[in-house]
């Protein structure tokens, strides 16, 4: 691992734990052992790292969405979509959680809400595109809801709401409910 990818490593652990706004450059600099000349070199500023930080988050999801084959009935598709989701919730649980703490606070909202906006209009065009296939009428609504389900999930899986959360069954449950339509 390089230096640049070693702080982008260290600063998304640190912002996940502590916030953006309770992370000094220094205590990155600290963790990463490199100076602020190096932090500032590749990322120009805090604000720099943290759009950089979630450039890295949205090519997570960008790659679930790219394992997705074009040529597979919609409901497959539906079905590899949800379980590579849920995969990487758990897989990346800081990833993540950096998300859902920099889209909740109103200064790094500020900070990212034009990478905010090119992600969230990416991730709907995406599901509408499935949802077009399964039900043209609805496909807008059904859209929505289904993010808010995941995004809802994915708030209370780091909420740690039960210490067992049932990741699994959840997930179960999503895809008999989108592809028996039940």
């Amino acid at each position: 691992m390089n230096k640049k990818e070693q702080i982008i490593d260290i600063a998304t652990k640190l912002f996940s734990e502590k916030g953006y706004e309770n992370t000094p450059l220094s205590i990155i600099c600290e963790k990463a052992n490199v100076s602020k000349g190096l932090i500032s070199h590749h990322f120009k500023s805090k604000d720099g790292l943290l759009r950089e930080i979630f450039k890295k988050s949205t090519n997570v999801i960008i790659k679930i969405n790219e394992s997705k084959k074009e040529d597979l009935p919609v409901k497959e598709q539906l079905k590899d979509l949800l379980n590579s989701y849920f995969k990487q919730l758990e897989a990346n649980k800081l990833a993540f959680q950096f998300d859902l703490n920099v889209m909740m606070q109103p200064r790094t909202r500020e900070v990212l809400q034009d990478l905010i906006q090119e992600r969230s209009a990416m991730i709907l065009k995406y599901t509408h595109k499935i949802f077009d296939k399964l039900d043209a009428n609805k496909s807008n609504i059904l859209s929505y809801v289904f993010i808010a389900e995941l995004d809802g999930i994915a708030l209370s899986f780091f909420l740690g709401i039960s210490p067992e959360y049932p990741l699994e069954e959840i997930k179960n449950h999503l895809i008999e409910k989108y592809l028996n339509n039940k």
